[in-house]
Parts: C-alpha cells; structure tokens; sequence
C-alpha cells in the first residue's frame, strides 16, 4: 500500500511538467524490486531491479560481487533467488526467482527522442518503496548494437539496475553508472540488451564478478564515456582531443561530429565547428542539438535566414523544442 501512496504523491509533485499515462506508470512502478544479500563481512548490500518476465528479474551484475546469497525483496517479502544469467562486460543480469510480481512493458530505443520526457524508478538509498525522479533524455550512444542512454533523470547509490520509463511506462533502460560529483551525467544501459542476456547459460554460484566495460580505465573506455569529465569541467582543448579521435574512429557517429563542434566553438574555432555541426545533422537530421548549436553560430553571423530555416527544421521535429530554440535566440516562433 505504502508504494501507492507514494507514486500519488509523485504523480501530484511531477503532473504539471509531465504528460503522465498514471495507470501506465503504476503498473511500472509495480515491476521495479529491491534485490538484497549479506556481503562477506555481514553488512547487507542492496540494488534494485525490473521484472521484465514472469519470474524474471533484469538489475546489475555488479551489486552481485559480495555477496554469496541475494534475494529478491519487496515490503516484508522475500524471494530466494535460483539462477542467474549474466553478462559481466555489459553489467547486466538476468535472475530467476519465484515472485508474484507482473512484468514491465518492454520499449523501444529506435523511438527515443533527445529532451523526451522519462522517469526514473528505483531504490535510491536502499529506500523500502521505489523512488521516482523525472528527467528528460539528453541523447543516446550507439554501443555494442545498442543505444547507451544519458537523461537527465538522478539515481543514487541502492538503484543500480532500477528502471528508466517513458511516461506511457515502458521500460526504455536500466540505470547503472554515473559520472563522479555534481553536475552528474546518469547512464543507463539499453534494454535491447535483454535479448542476447536471455540466451546466456544459467548459473546458480554467486558472488558474480567481472569487470564491466564502463570501470575500464579511462583511455579504454567508450569514447561517451571519455569526453563526459572533459565536458563537464568544460575543458575544451580536452574534449577537442578526445573528440577529434572519435571522429576518426566512429565517422558515421553524430555524436562525434557535435561533441568536437562543441569543442571548436567554445574555442572560438567557429568555422570549424559550423562544419562539424553540419556533419553531425547529416549523419543524423533529428539531432536538435547540433541544430541548436548552428541557430547560435547563424545568430552570431546575423544570418537571419538560416535561423528561420533552423526553426522550421527543428518544428517537424518536435514543436516544443522548436520554442525552446525560438527563446534562446530571442525571437519568436518564426525567427
């Protein structure tokens, strides 16, 4: 009972920013547990996970590392988990135990959209109930045949393996790692990952280690990965460096083009980042952000026309973002 009383509370906090399918998102809640176990030295750790199956439970693989016995938990029932199928690199784990609980509806990344409206629900803390923090998606990275998705929706430590939902309650990722300090970027791995987890061989020994791809060291990781801190601390000559390679590893990657267009332009190198912003909209014409750096770039040049052509691109895109676009500049919805 107390998770309904909860999610009515969020619902009142988050309705009048949020276009929320309230029956959608609670079935959702519905789905996320809390996954617990004793560690070696008696302490109790803790992590959330989604009910994607009937029995099955997707969380982290990670917060299996120290412990010998978890259990899946919700209130003050407890479920003794049998198995496990686990994909150490990616961090994700597939376990089985005998729940009550009905499955979340599975979404679909190819439908993502930057500044769409999600929700995160987990155990932030190790709280008893779910916890419900709404955001927006930042963008998305393509990764190992799946779209790594940044929002801008905050987990805390005791949610690792929790859900990232779309207001209709479709479950889009599962949250996993951020980067360190405030202001964070809050990851979360796709949820087309669960196909080839369910084809993995059972195991019933924990702990499971292994060492996942985003806690290699920094010149190994993912290239989103290595230009975050650099971003963040607004440390372009950084960021240009480590963008340039992406380019040149990953050309067909928008988000290459518009992180070195970020770089260049803050290093006053306008023409270059004009093109690389351009090539960032050609390898992807729904990349708002690269279209919002060029509107600025045309505004700064008094190119009044391009503004107006931007807006209109934008507009089909989505028309929210279109008069976020036309009050940044300063102008009205036409430019």
């Amino acid at each position: 009972m107390r998770g309904f009383i909860l999610l009515a509370a969020l619902m009142s906090f988050t309705q009048t920013s949020l276009a929320l399918d309230q029956a959608k998102v609670l079935k959702s809640l519905q789905s996320v547990v809390m996954i617990r176990g004793y560690n070696s030295s008696g302490g109790l750790a803790y992590g959330s996970g989604v009910v994607v199956e009937q029995n099955k439970v997707i969380t982290n693989c990670h917060i299996f590392r120290s412990t010998s016995a978890p259990w899946v938990t919700r209130g003050e029932d407890a479920y003794e988990i049998e198995s496990v199928q686990a994909d150490r690199r990616h961090d994700l784990c597939l376990v089985t135990a005998n729940i009550p609980f009905s499955p979340a509806p599975i979404g679909n990344s190819d439908y993502i959209k930057r500044e769409q409206e999600i929700l995160s629900i987990g155990h932030s803390n190790g709280t008893p109930s779910p916890i419900t923090s709404s955001g927006v998606i930042k963008t998305t990275y393509n990764f190992d045949g799946g779209k790594v998705i940044r929002s801008s929706a905050k987990f805390l430590m005791g949610a690792s393996g929790s859900g990232l939902f779309d207001t209709e309650g479709n479950l889009l990722g599962i949250n996993t790692f951020k980067t360190p300090g405030r202001p964070a970027y809050f990851y979360s791995l796709p949820i087309e990952w669960l196909a080839d987890l369910k084809k993995l061989p059972t195991e019933t020994k924990f702990p499971i280690t292994g060492k996942a791809f985003w806690e290699d060291e920094d010149d190994d990781k993912p290239f989103f990965m290595q230009m975050a801190i650099p971003e963040i601390n607004q440390d372009w000559p950084k960021l240009e460096q480590i963008a340039t390679k992406w380019t040149e590893v990953h050309p067909k990657d928008t988000e290459a083009w518009f992180e070195l267009g970020l770089a260049q332009e803050h290093l006053n190198k306008i023409d270059d980042a004009k093109q690389s912003y351009l090539k960032s909209v050609a390898i992807d014409a729904n990349n708002t952000s690269a279209l919002f750096r060029l509107g600025v770039i045309a505004q700064t040049q008094g190119d009044k026309n391009s503004m107006s052509t931007i807006n209109s691109t934008i507009a089909k895109i989505d028309e929210n973002l279109a008069k976020e676009f036309s009050e940044m500049l300063g102008c009205n919805i036409h430019c």
